[in-house]
């Protein structure tokens, strides 16, 4: 079952009706360059590595999904993510990134006969650090790094996109340069509002770093038995000041990401494999079918085998 508490609004600048005009033209301008490169529903691969266009020809109610790091920019429609008290409005004049894999809950809006149109770039760690080593220090910066947030789509990044964009259509240019562009468009995040929390991807400093490695972990022994203690050994840190920095960062306890985590996992392998469902169970980790399929429905509202 769905959480449906009122939480806090991230405040950034989203939804098609309160856009300024500059806003409304550049996300036109926009979603006229995706429109003819697509030709299907949700994440469309493209000849560019990493980057793949985003399209919805109708709206989807609030349900649970992780995504991959990367950067989501959405040029026509609206996405709204729901990650703990967070709601994360990104539209257009603005674009999200995604530093670390979340599961979340997201909601999609098509404006009135069109379709949510968007692109997705993801992160290359190797593009990323390179990048980085160009870059001057930052000063000193408080707080710590939001591993998903909503910014402003400026100028600058909004020109990346579209440079991006324009290549994808012809497969020479797409291969010459398709990463050089993308390569822009990282170098325009990492100097962004969110440029600290792709830094320390790399950097690996501080707190926030410690949870990148045991997420790091865990997502590669999901399917594993695992307790805080395990993960909070990976962090190099007691259970208790482990499981208060997890939760800070992803805004779920530790135990509750690997249930999440192993839930959405399952539900891609019933979906994309026609596995059974106990089968789909032991390979997430779990030893009871039923306790399996008992969770399963409570996150997703339906049972295993439905879904």
């Amino acid at each position: 079952m769905l959480d449906t508490r009122s939480p806090l609004l991230d405040r950034a600048p989203t939804a098609p009706a309160g856009a300024t005009p500059s806003e409304a033209v550049s996300a036109r301008r926009l979603a006229e360059a995706i429109t003819p490169l697509v030709d299907g529903e949700g994440f469309l691969d493209t000849a560019v590595e990493g980057v793949r266009l985003i399209a919805s020809h109708c709206s989807y109610p609030r349900t649970p999904l992780i995504y991959e790091p990367g950067i989501f920019v959405i040029a026509q429609g609206d996405k709204i993510g729901y990650l703990g008290e967070r709601v994360i409005h990104y539209g257009p004049g603005n674009y999200l990134v995604q530093a670390l894999p979340m599961p979340f809950e997201c909601e999609t809006r098509t404006p009135e006969n069109a379709p949510m149109l968007g692109i997705n770039i993801a992160f290359d760690p190797l593009t990323l650090s390179e990048l980085v080593q160009q870059l001057p220090a930052p000063g000193r910066e408080l707080g710590d790094p939001a591993p998903m947030a909503a910014v402003a789509l400026d100028a600058t990044m909004e020109a990346c996109v579209l440079r991006l964009v324009d290549c994808l259509g012809d497969a020479t240019e797409s291969r010459v340069l398709g990463p050089g562009r993308v390569r822009e468009v990282l170098f325009a995040a990492l100097r962004g509002p969110q440029g600290a929390s792709l830094r320390q991807l790399v950097q690996r400093q501080g707190q926030y770093a410690r949870i990148i490695d045991a997420l790091t972990y865990l997502h590669r022994h999901f399917a594993s038995p695992l307790t805080v203690e395990a993960l909070a050994a990976q962090a190099n840190m007691s259970a208790s000041h482990f499981h208060h920095h997890f939760k800070r960062t992803t805004q779920q306890s530790p135990l509750q990401y690997l249930k999440r985590l192993r839930l959405l996992k399952a539900r891609a392998l019933l979906g994309q494999q026609r596995m059974n469902v106990a089968r789909a169970a032991s390979e997430v980790g779990y030893r009871s079918t039923s306790q399996f399929s008992r969770e399963y429905k409570r996150y997703f509202g339906v049972s295993p085998s439905r879904g």
